[in-house]
């Protein structure tokens, strides 16, 4: 989305995460919630991770989701040097399944939270609504978008729940 004030700031370990990240964007879009999107390594670009969350307050971001495979700590960086709310989505991989990435991104220290959702794609998109969900807070229009989100998928399931 353009034109709007950027209030999630979504950072990615590679170029090749962007297939599992298309439905974390689609979902914001979805809620009418604008993003950054930046392509960064917390092992070949540190200062560049550091500096962006630094800054991110200073650029009206609200929110920092953060995806990454592997030696995932790309989340735990940013979360370091950054007041707000990071989620990280562990992302598959060939070797361990995405196993490795759920255990780098949870397995945080005592004062560096990472709000960690599902392997890859489901926890793509689960990261959009958490984190639309924490600007609900303060946003009641967003707040009734999550509502009436969550409304239509219990519609869904009770349209297809009978088997006939």
């Amino acid at each position: 989305m353009t034109g709007m004030k950027k209030r999630v700031l979504i950072v990615m370990g590679s170029r090749s995460d962007l297939p599992s990240m298309e439905g974390c964007m689609k979902q914001l879009d979805d809620f009418g919630v604008d993003y950054s999107v930046r392509v960064l390594s917390a092992h070949r670009t540190p200062n560049e991770v550091i500096e962006l969350s630094k800054n991110a307050v200073d650029n009206g971001i609200q929110v920092i989701i953060a995806a990454a495979g592997g030696a995932a700590h790309l989340a735990g960086v940013l979360a370091s040097s950054t007041p707000l709310p990071v989620i990280g989505i562990p992302i598959q991989t060939s070797a361990l399944g995405g196993l490795d990435s759920l255990l780098s991104t949870v397995q945080m220290p005592q004062g560096v939270p990472v709000a960690t959702v599902a392997i890859g794609k489901a926890g793509a998109r689960n990261a959009a609504i958490l984190a639309c969900q924490m600007m609900g807070l303060a946003d009641p229009d967003l707040q009734q978008k999550i509502v009436d989100f969550k409304k239509a998928q219990a519609e869904k399931v009770l349209a297809d729940s009978v088997v006939e």
